[in-house]
């Protein structure tokens, strides 16, 4: 390869490396996110009230990820296990938003039998990050 070619091979480098990591984020970013498209602020009890209560079907957040979601769960239906979801018990929790974007769709269609707005999102959210060892 010539020397000149090397400026276009490093930034083409640079681009795959930012759009690998574009949708790394933080717990505290998602919850940012969520309360900014809900116009409100994330509220705790509210979140552990939703991960814990049967939604008019038989399952809860809790179903799968345990009321207290600091150690692994296990799926009701399936019986996979599923990481910790708490986010001081798993450094990975909340991490890559498109991950969390198509967690968040699905179970919220499989408890609620809908997708969950932004306020509820924050809420959940808002709940696991209060979650400390």
């Amino acid at each position: 390869m010539r020397l000149k070619t090397w400026p276009l091979v490093s930034f083409a480098l640079l681009l795959a490396l930012a759009a690998a990591t574009a949708h790394a984020t933080t717990p505290a970013a998602q919850l940012a996110r969520f309360s900014a498209e809900a116009g409100r602020a994330g509220d705790a009890a509210q979140g552990q009230r939703l991960f814990t209560t049967r939604q008019g079907g038989e399952w809860s957040c809790a179903s799968c990820h345990h009321a207290q979601p600091t150690k692994p769960g296990r799926h009701a239906a399936t019986g996979k296990t599923i990481d910790t979801l708490a986010p001081a018990f798993n450094p990975a929790s909340f991490t890559d938003e498109a991950r969390v974007n198509k967690w968040f769709r699905r179970n919220c269609k499989e408890v609620l039998s809908r997708e969950c707005s932004a306020a509820e999102k924050a809420d959940i959210t808002a709940w696991l990050i209060t979650l400390k060892p």
